[in-house]
């Protein structure tokens, strides 16, 4: 099966939960972010693996839910929890809920992620916006035939997180007197995390943060023509700029204790593009 032959089977089953709600803003919730589902009205409910060409969710803290919800009168599709490439799924299947919510006329996608910070005026618990990427997985979902319904066989991906989106999320911080700045996210394959050499190198090229999630979603919603809002929050420094080790328990221990202000963060941003 082709990926449009995928997105239109996930699309016809996904149309039907979506109830009366006629959403227009997207959301992924990376590590730390889930909690921003509890805040809203949630219509239907449903497991990754119920959904047709979708993979069960496998990383602790990613539920793995496809939720149709309202904030304020305002229609979402939330992912509480993403589909990793580490996980072994191809990047064509990463691409796909975004694929989808395309399909279902959503025009905006806030993505959500954790990182490590590189850039060492970041500390853990601040939030960046990402204004641009660096992609070193050497792959990229757009890789293959080009359904030209889909999106350009060729896309600028120069304007890929939006600047207009980026500053109402700074006007939302600002009220709410939260620090947040804008930077460069780099994006690995992972499971692995980072050498201190590669950290020295990513430095070099200009990153702020490194992830393992969020570039091939945000490509493929570039592709499709929706704007993109990209949030990371820092749990830890990256290699070798700390002397504790990295582990993953280490990132939700540090999202677990900044989670109200990132909640809040995230549920002012949607109230305020839902209303531009």
């Amino acid at each position: 099966m082709n990926i449009s032959e995928q997105i239109d089977k996930g699309y016809r089953f996904l149309q039907t939960q979506l109830v009366s709600a006629k959403p227009k803003i997207g959301l992924i919730l990376g590590s730390g972010f889930s909690e921003v589902a509890d805040h809203v009205q949630v219509l239907t409910t449903t497991p990754f693996d119920h959904i047709p060409g979708f993979p069960k969710a496998s990383v602790e803290g990613h539920e793995g839910l496809w939720i149709v919800a309202r904030l304020d009168g305002v229609d979402l599709v939330i992912m509480k929890g993403r589909i990793h490439y580490y996980e072994g799924h191809s990047m064509q299947t990463l691409s796909l809920p975004v694929r989808i919510m395309s399909k279902l006329s959503i025009e905006t996608m806030i993505l959500t992620n954790a990182s490590g910070a590189i850039n060492s005026d970041l500390s853990p618990g601040d939030l960046m916006l990402i204004k641009d990427h660096i992609n070193l997985s050497f792959t990229n979902p757009l890789i293959g035939p080009n359904d030209p319904e889909l999106g350009p066989r060729f896309p600028d991906t120069s304007t890929t997180y939006t600047l207009k989106l980026r500053q109402q999320a700074t006007h939302v911080a600002n009220q709410l007197q939260i620090p947040i700045i804008e930077g460069v996210y780099l994006f690995t394959s992972g499971p692995s995390y980072e050498t201190p050499a590669e950290v020295r190198m990513m430095r070099t090229l200009g990153a702020d943060v490194v992830g393992m999630s969020t570039v091939p979603e945000a490509l493929a919603a570039k592709h499709a023509g929706m704007k993109v809002l990209g949030i990371s929050q820092v749990t830890n420094m990256a290699a070798g700029l700390s002397s504790s080790p990295l582990s993953h328990e280490d990132v939700l221990k540090t999202t677990a204790g900044t989670s109200s202000n990132t909640t809040s963060f995230v549920l002012g941003c949607i109230k305020s593009l839902a209303e531009s």
